[in-house]
């Protein structure tokens, strides 16, 4: 009888994803945060700020506990004082802790694009209205289990300050920001106060580029025709179109732009030569060579970037049929990314 082989200590069990994805705990949390609307800007009120005593906050009540039954026990003064001392100063930080976080305001800045696996970053701006300076406010973005890699500033009195926060995501697409999570434990750490943030701005994950791609593939005859009566021979044009950023400035028909000007436009034309648009580079998924759909959205996504680099002129024929013309620079980059990042 075949014997299964048994199993590294490192190695996580079959059953341990089902178990954390089934647990008790992440199904309140994921409910709980559900509950939460989505705003780009939150202000921190009574109504959206916990309190709970933190493991140094049980801690101390044990203690406290402890010193209240001696000094009954031996009935010592100083044993009342300094008791009742440690608990007015608990709770002194309680309100204080409290009021560090309560009525500061956030303000999500619009993220750019990531590439899938990689850190998608972001900025959250925190307003202060109050005349005090907010000591260590940490912001953190909540994972599966609990938030993790804190980022902790302090808020100038009456001024902002930007923080950067960022999670990794492994799938493409237009994705919601994870859950944010704001927190202190000022002044004496007994006490921990936070407030839960869901954003509503949505990011676009672009797919991972492939590493080391093979080189771009080569231009290839336009097929969109033109009519034969435009055509001219020679070094002249056959039409005109708008400027592209590259042109020669030969290439300007500069009496059309003088009558754009004085009609306080600023749109130029070219002259467009039949040379210049005999050969396009097309970025075809038929051209990467590859079976599997994300291996090809991975070749493309490289092939983009380096298009982008080398400021080409390039148009993107996606794997579902769709065209996106051919065009350079950074938006036309940008389009072509978050095509690749929708498709199906």
């Amino acid at each position: 009888m075949p014997v299964a082989p048994a199993s590294s200590p490192g190695a996580p069990q079959p059953g341990a994803s089902l178990r954390q994805r089934w647990s008790p705990a992440r199904r309140v949390r994921q409910w709980w945060h559900a509950r939460l609307p989505r705003t780009d800007s939150l202000k921190l009120t009574q109504r959206n700020v916990y309190i709970m005593p933190s493991r140094a906050g049980w801690a101390l009540a044990l203690t406290l506990c402890v010193l209240l039954v001696a000094a009954i026990n031996y009935q010592l003064n100083l044993g009342y004082l300094l008791t009742f001392l440690l608990a007015g100063s608990a709770a002194a930080g309680m309100v204080v802790g409290h009021g560090n976080l309560r009525g500061l305001a956030l303000h999500l800045l619009p993220p750019a694009g990531s590439f899938a696996g990689q850190p998608c970053r972001f900025d959250v701006v925190l307003h202060n209205t109050r005349r005090s300076t907010r000591w260590g406010i940490g912001l953190a973005v909540q994972g599966d289990t609990a938030a993790t890699d804190w980022t902790w500033i302090d808020v100038p009195a009456q001024g902002s300050t930007t923080a950067q926060l960022a999670f990794t995501p492994l799938r493409r697409g237009l994705q919601s920001l994870p859950t944010i999570t704001a927190a202190t434990r000022y002044p004496l750490g007994t006490f921990r106060v936070w407030a839960l943030w869901r954003a509503q701005t949505q990011a676009w994950i672009y797919p991972a580029p492939e590493h080391n791609p093979p080189p771009l593939p080569a231009a290839s005859a336009d097929a969109g025709g033109r009519s034969a009566a435009s055509t001219r021979h020679g070094d002249e044009f056959d039409g005109v179109r708008a400027y592209r950023r590259g042109d020669a400035l030969k290439l300007v028909v500069w009496k059309k732009a003088a009558q754009a000007f004085a009609t306080g436009s600023d749109q130029l034309v070219s002259r467009d030569r039949p040379l210049s648009q005999q050969h396009r580079l097309w970025l075809d998924a038929k051209a990467t060579g590859l079976a599997d759909p994300e291996a090809r959205l991975s070749r493309l996504t490289a092939w983009v970037l380096v298009a982008r680099q080398q400021d080409l002129t390039w148009g993107l024929r996606l794997p579902d049929g769709r065209e996106i013309a051919p065009d350079q620079g950074a938006a036309h980059a940008t389009l072509c990314l978050e095509a690749l990042a929708a498709c199906p």
